[in-house]
Formats: C-alpha cells, structure tokens, sequence
C-alpha cells in the first residue's frame, strides 16, 4: 500500500488529494485535482507488492510535474534478503525503486549493505536510534541485548552500544538448498535479568524459536526486537519463548493479531531523518 502526503498553505501535512486508481485494464495511475493548494511532499511505500511502487511511481511524476522535489519513504526494502545467488533479487528491486524517480529515497535497518549499495540519493535509517527512544525505561530493564546470528552482529552492537549494555553472540547453521536452521549456540548468558534478542526481520520466527531454546531461558527473561514485522507462518508460535515482542509499523505484517507485537509507529524518525 501507498500513502502520499503533502503540506497545505497552513503548514499543516495532510493526504495528498491526488489518490491512486486503476483503469479498468489493469494500470495504475494518479487522479489529480485541478484546482488543488497542495505543495507534494513524501510518498510512503509499505511492503513488496510491485504494483505500490508503481502507483507510487506514477504520484512522483505527477509531483515532479508540478516542479515539487519528492522523498520516497520505503521503510521495508523488498528484496534486500535477496542479496546473493540468482535470481539477484535485490538489483531488481532496486532498479524498480530508482525508476520511481525519488528526489530521495528513504529506509530502515535495511538487511544487509549490498541492496543498499545499488539504490541512488539514499539515506538509511538504523535501528538503534529507534530502539533506544521507544523501549519501555529507556531499555534500563535489560542486563544486555543478544545477536541471534552472524548477520546481526553489526546491528545489535549499535543497539547495545545505544542502551549501554553488552552484547552477547548466537551463531546458527542455515542450510541454503533447504532453508533448515540447526545448531544454535549461544555464548554464556548472565545468570539473571532479562535479555533484549535484536535483528532485522522475522518472518516465521525459525531463528529466534530456536535461540530461545538453546539458551535454556524462559520466556520471563527474554524480549524480542525485530525492525519488520512480517510474522508469517508460524511466527505465533514466538509468545511461548518471548515474554515481550517489539517491532514497527514498517511492513503490512506487523498486525498479525496472534503475534500481538508491541508496535513502535516509525512516522517521526523518518520525518526527523528526512530533515
């Protein structure tokens, strides 16, 4: 889905009143009012479906017509797992977001560097800045924050260095042809207090099931954050191993009900970010 925004004489943002249609044949476009004082300002992507970024796309040009410099807010990159082998799913994402135009293009905690790398005028937003503000106490609650993986080393230092507090590394073994996780490993964890687990996505919970498991912790102290919500499958199942799960409004899947995530609203640090 896409939300378009613009400032009225007032100063005030507001929906843009150019709003997204679809003909009958199957394009997307961009009905426009004639008479309208908006000045466009940001258009907002969520998710991965190829038909957003079009629509989007097609609000760009409308503004760009109208001699407006435009942000692109793509919090959740598509495709940014997709960093390696063939298919090279993130050139192809990212040719697709540089289409679009932006003026600017905006993200969060992005997977990895390499999608990153291929988007143009981009500005990236990292997690820990998120982390520190809206954790319950500031994190004081914590005695330290965990890297479920290799991948996420780099993000849950920043967060621990962010909160104070130290870092504690999980390893795991991923079988590519399969996908299969296996021998999780944690390095040894205080003897009290509760644990903050900080990555970039879930998606059906694997990863973080199986740490929670292999630290022997119960659920009382351990926490989960996960920049994207996308909480597919069996990602319920992440209520049994943590007592509290936090995530943000960057992908459709943050509302999963069963998940029941405590969700951080990301509009102010992008607009802060885009400044």
């Amino acid at each position: 889905m896409i939300k378009a925004y613009a400032t009225v004489p007032a100063g005030f943002t507001v929906f843009s009143d150019a709003t997204e249609m679809m003909f009958p044949a199957g394009e997307r476009h961009v009905k426009t009012q004639q008479e309208s004082t908006q000045v466009p300002s940001h258009v907002l992507v969520s998710g991965a479906d190829a038909n957003d970024f079009v629509s989007a796309a097609m609000w760009i040009d409308h503004a760009h017509q109208g001699g407006h410099t435009i942000t692109a807010q793509i919090p959740y990159l598509p495709g940014a797992r997709q960093d390696r082998g063939t298919p090279f799913g993130a050139k192809v994402y990212a040719n697709l977001i540089n289409t679009m135009g932006a003026d600017r293009v905006l993200c969060f905690d992005p997977h990895s560097p390499v999608m990153p790398a291929l988007l143009e005028n981009l500005t990236v937003l990292h997690s820990d800045e998120v982390i520190a503000a809206s954790l319950p106490n500031q994190g004081r609650d914590y005695v330290g924050v965990i890297a479920p993986d290799a991948g996420a080393v780099e993000r849950a230092r920043r967060a621990a260095d962010a909160l104070g507090l130290p870092l504690y590394q999980a390893t795991k073994v991923r079988d590519f042809a399969t996908g299969k996780l296996s021998s999780f490993e944690c390095e040894e964890l205080p003897e009290t207090g509760r644990l903050l687990v900080v990555d970039d996505i879930c998606d059906g919970g694997g990863t973080f099931m199986g740490l929670a498991q292999s630290t022997g912790l119960s659920k009382e102290r351990l926490d989960l954050w996960v920049s994207h919500g996308v909480f597919s499958g069996r990602a319920a199942q992440l209520t049994e191993a943590y007592g509290r799960i936090f995530t943000t409004d960057s992908h459709p899947g943050h509302l999963n009900p069963d998940v029941n995530a405590t969700i951080i609203p990301l509009a102010a640090f992008l607009a802060a970010a885009s400044n």
